[in-house]
């Protein structure tokens, strides 16, 4: 039975479909391969009853990272309320340079900027809102948009307790300080979900970058998300710092800029999430 999401994401196209087969899509949505009846192959994730603006905002994500011309994302075919359509893209193995290339990118990536620490409209990080109205400085954009939001809904659902927020506050109270002059740097286009599992490699072997959560942001929240769970080889973080080398003391910050991974973790999952929250707050109050 073809999904009727899927259905509609062909139908957008001027098409119908001809065949479609699960994939992978990621923790929360759903994903399939879909060929069409005049031979072309898409690629189509959807999710019953998602948030009205999830698609929307996730396109506009590819097409804003898409308009840097570091790296491959894949080009946005469609969106509606519950669907996004993209080109297929097949997998492949890495080519030899494939994690210097990723590297490079990323940096150039970085360094084609935002107009701001925010996006002209909040997103999404998968199915949690994720404000962007901009802010003039990286430590109140980091507060009050990514870390303060999350701490509120862990409390509220009992994930958290009060006195995890008390830590917080202690945090926030230090927070421009203990990340120096990192603080003062320009905002930069970020993926904003930058794990092993939204970086692909495409038939040429180069590296490509799915599913973000892109805004405006410090270049060192992509650097620490993609440490926080692994995945990456060192040769990609050299690379990166060859490029664009990251202000001194880039390791004493980068458990502050895993803490909103952390939390978002956290609030979805729950399990050991919280713990290693509280520890972050606990080393830096």
């Amino acid at each position: 039975m073809i999904p009727p999401a899927v259905a509609a994401a062909a139908a957008a196209l001027g098409a119908t479909v001809r065949r479609a087969d699960r994939v992978a899509g990621g923790d929360i949505c759903r994903a399939h391969r879909v060929e069409l009846d005049d031979g072309a192959t898409i690629f189509v994730k959807h999710l019953p009853d998602a948030p009205a603006s999830l698609f929307e905002r996730e396109a506009a994500g590819l097409r804003w990272l898409a308009g840097a011309g570091a790296l491959r994302v894949p080009e946005v075919l469609g969106s509606g309320a519950g669907h996004l359509a993209l080109e297929w893209i097949d997998s492949g193995r890495p080519a030899p340079d494939h994690d210097e290339r990723l590297g490079r990118g990323l940096a150039a990536l970085h360094r084609a900027g935002a107009d701001a620490f925010g996006a002209g409209a909040d997103g999404w990080i998968g199915t949690l809102p994720l404000p962007n109205s901009p802010l003039p400085t990286w430590d109140a954009f980091l507060a009050q948009r990514r870390i303060e939001p999350l701490i509120r809904a862990g409390v509220d659902r009992g994930i958290l307790d009060p006195g995890d927020a008390t830590l917080w506050e202690r945090v926030r109270g230090r927070l421009e300080e203990l990340l120096g002059a990192a603080a003062h740097e320009p905002p930069a286009r970020l993926h904003g979900d930058l794990w092993s599992g939204n970086a692909m490699t495409d038939a040429a072997g180069r590296p490509v970058l799915i599913d973000p959560a892109a805004h405006g942001g410090h270049r060192e929240v992509d650097l620490a998300m993609m440490r926080l769970f692994g995945g990456f080889s060192g040769r990609v973080f050299a690379a990166y710092d060859e490029e664009h080398p990251p202000a001194p003391g880039e390791p004493g910050r980068r458990a502050l800029h895993q803490l909103h991974p952390l939390l978002v973790h956290a609030v979805l999952f729950g399990g050991g999430y919280p713990r290693r929250v509280r520890a972050i707050l606990r080393d830096h109050a």
